[in-house]
Formats: structure tokens, sequence, C-alpha cells
């Protein structure tokens, strides 16, 4: 299950995906549709076809982008969380062998496409969660548990919006 946390840009990113998808996507490929659909015979037209096809899938997609913003849970930076890993930490950990990792904890809806973010939902960010500055914490794997200190945590400071 995910969970329903998500940082503020994140959540403005996928209103404006929302809104992208409604107001340009959507009227461009119904125009293109109808359009298509004036030359006659569906059964054969290749255009209508397609943009049909792509307009059940932007459909899809503003569906379920309505429905998760209405589940989403905007998490704003808070002083009190200087000092440990919480969501919105930049968090540099290092194993025994020496192995450096950068990462910042994120909701589910904002890993895709990013290598420097992990879910909240993660194995590893939900080992480090609450811990401060040289802690230890353990990670179970698939090749067995393994130990991580914590080096470095930052958090990027974001002001809530009125």
């Amino acid at each position: 299950m995910k969970t329903n946390l998500i940082s503020r840009s994140g959540y403005l990113k996928l209103q404006n995906e929302l809104d992208h998808l409604w107001r340009v996507e959507r009227r461009e490929t119904t125009e293109k549709v109808a359009w298509a659909a004036s030359l006659g015979d569906r059964s054969e037209n290749a255009d209508y076809k397609y943009n049909k096809q792509k307009l059940r899938q932007i459909d899809k997609r503003i569906r379920f982008l309505r429905k998760r913003l209405e589940q989403l849970k905007i998490v704003d930076y808070s002083p009190q969380q200087d000092g440990k890993v919480f969501f919105g930490a930049t968090v540099t950990v290092e194993n025994q062998q020496g192995l450096e990792k950068t990462f910042t904890i994120a909701g589910p809806d904002e890993i895709y496409q990013r290598n420097d973010v992990i879910s909240i939902d993660a194995p590893m960010a939900r080992a480090a969660l609450g811990k401060q500055l040289d802690d230890e914490f353990v990670v179970s794997t698939p090749t067995g548990a393994q130990l991580w200190f914590v080096t470095h945590i930052s958090y990027q400071l974001t002001k809530p919006s009125a």
C-alpha cells in the first residue's frame, strides 16, 4: 500500500500534469478524433483509432490524478525535523565497505524517472526514519541484512504557502 504523503513541489507537479492533460492534451486529441471521424469509415481509419486510444489513455490518467490528489497529504518542512531523518530529508549513508549513497526521502508519487529519490515506503527509508547523525541502522535485503551509518542529513527549506 502506498503512503499518501507528498512534498508541496511534488503535489504541484501532479496538479500541473492534470491541468495540462485536461486543458491541452485532451482538447487537442478530441479535435483530432472529431476530424478523423468526419472523414467517414472509421473501421479502417488509423488516425481515428490511434487518437481514440490516446483519448482513453488521457482520460484514464486524468481520473487517476483527480482521485490521487484528493488522497494525498502535503508534508512541509518543519524546524523540529532538523538533525533527524524524516520525510523530505536528503540523507547520505555509508556502509562498512565505504560505499556511500545519497537520497531524498519522498512520497511514492515523486520517485519516477529520478535516481536521487527513494520512496518513504522503501526498506532503506523505513529503516533510516528517526535516525540522527552517526546513528547506524540495518536494512534487510534479499542478500541479507546490511549495516548503514548516517553521515549527513539536510532538508531543502521550502515554505508552506498560505
